[in-house]
């Protein structure tokens, strides 16, 4: 096997196969502002796979993200307890797609080409976005992600088209076809069989 396969076993169980560095890295995280650029990627192996290249014009930023349900302040009067949110009030969206966005917001002249798992304890998840400046040199004349450059993928991140977007929207990649949206859709869906 060669390097990569061996951090990507490594990657499939973090907690037990890192062991004290899991720890030091949490201790590490939880101290750290909300959306951190970052040198290099903690997962190389992963960032490669996702496009990133170490060159100029490619930027890596590590975001926290909360775990746990959305619920609001409790209303004490004058509202029904059905509509006060809560129960089940819940985003839409997964936190990945929540912490892309994130990103994005902070660094508005760069393009968001897709983020990984990092980290997790019982308050927060971490994720780490590759970020790309459509305006560099390098990465307009690079041959596989000069695409981004184009006036279409302007705020992608925006309009679901990353992958944690892409899976938000219930499209999912069949194997031969390409991306196809997922039928039955859920939401026709939610109250067959009662």
């Amino acid at each position: 096997m060669g390097l990569y396969k061996y951090i990507n076993e490594t990657w499939k169980q973090p907690k037990k196969n890192l062991g004290a560095l899991w720890q030091q890295r949490l201790i590490k995280f939880r101290r750290e502002p909300a959306v951190l650029r970052v040198e290099k990627p903690t997962r190389i192996d992963k960032a490669r796979t996702l496009g990133y290249k170490a060159k100029q014009g490619i930027v890596m930023a590590r975001v926290r993200v909360p775990k746990g349900g959305r619920e609001r302040a409790h209303d004490l009067a004058g509202r029904r307890p059905k509509r006060s949110g809560l129960k089940r009030f819940t985003p839409k969206k997964s936190r990945q797609l929540i912490a892309e966005e994130r990103v994005a917001k902070k660094y508005p002249n760069l393009e968001l080409l897709n983020s990984y798992f990092v980290s997790e304890d019982g308050q927060h998840l971490w994720y780490e976005a590759i970020l790309l400046d459509k305006n560099h040199p390098a990465i307009q004349s690079d041959r596989t992600l000069g695409w981004i450059c184009g006036p279409a993928n302007t705020g992608r991140v925006f309009r679901g088209l990353t992958s944690a977007g892409k899976k938000s929207r219930g499209l999912v990649r069949s194997k031969g076809i390409g991306v196809e949206k997922m039928r039955p859709s859920l939401r026709a869906n939610k109250n067959r069989g009662k």
